[in-house]
């Protein structure tokens, strides 16, 4: 792909992801909004946390061993010279000027109040009603949860990867449902877990940033 193309499309889809997490973030401060993300965040718990340590590690090795595999690694948010996923901001394209840090920096501050929203989206679309569900449809479920991301850039194996996140989701729910038969109750739950991850993840990609940003 020519080199200008590449450049135009890389910041076309950044323009487009900040626009995306800007809507996110709005969302995040008006009433409703505040409510559900007060909500979700103080109902975390150290049963939401810890997991994280075996998950993460889990979705990582997975992830390593797809993407060796010929075809898998391919995304493309790669293919446009980009690292990650999108919505973090990190491409080779702005290597090596002030954007590569200062886009990446951005994203996050615009992602990080809008954390439990998007979680809470992504558990009432891929969860919620899960309590009906055959083993079948479940499992189907965590893979399309998995392959979504692939939606937005990030490399197949690694899309498939993140349906361990998504069995671990899963089963929070269905333990939240048992406990409390309510929906919403389960999707609550399965949200904080969610968004304890991902805030762990976020954390690594902030750490990162700023040690690009004082190198």
């Amino acid at each position: 792909m020519p080199h200008t193309l590449t450049n135009v499309l890389t910041f076309a889809v950044l323009g487009f992801m900040g626009v995306r997490l800007a809507t996110g973030l709005r969302i995040s401060m008006r009433r409703n909004g505040r409510s559900l993300v007060r909500e979700i965040v103080t109902g975390i718990r150290w049963r939401h946390v810890w997991p994280i340590a075996v998950v993460l590690p889990a979705v990582v090795l997975v992830a390593s061993v797809l993407m060796s595999v010929p075809g898998l690694d391919w995304g493309w948010w790669s293919m446009l010279g980009g690292e990650g996923t999108p919505v973090f901001g990190s491409s080779s394209t702005t290597v090596g000027t002030v954007w590569e840090w200062l886009v990446p920096l951005l994203f996050i501050t615009m992602l990080v109040p809008a954390l439990p929203l998007f979680a809470h989206a992504e558990e009432r679309m891929f969860r919620a009603g899960a309590e009906v569900w055959s083993p079948t449809r479940r499992a189907w479920k965590v893979v399309q949860f998995g392959l979504a991301h692939a939606l937005i850039g990030i490399p197949l194996g690694a899309a498939l990867a993140l349906s361990v996140g998504g069995a671990y989701f899963m089963a929070v729910y269905l333990r939240a449902w048992r406990r409390v038969p309510s929906r919403r109750a389960a999707t609550m739950e399965s949200a904080r877990a969610h968004t304890a991850y991902n805030a762990l993840i976020v954390l690594l990609v902030m750490f990162l940033t700023l040690w690009i940003a004082l190198a």
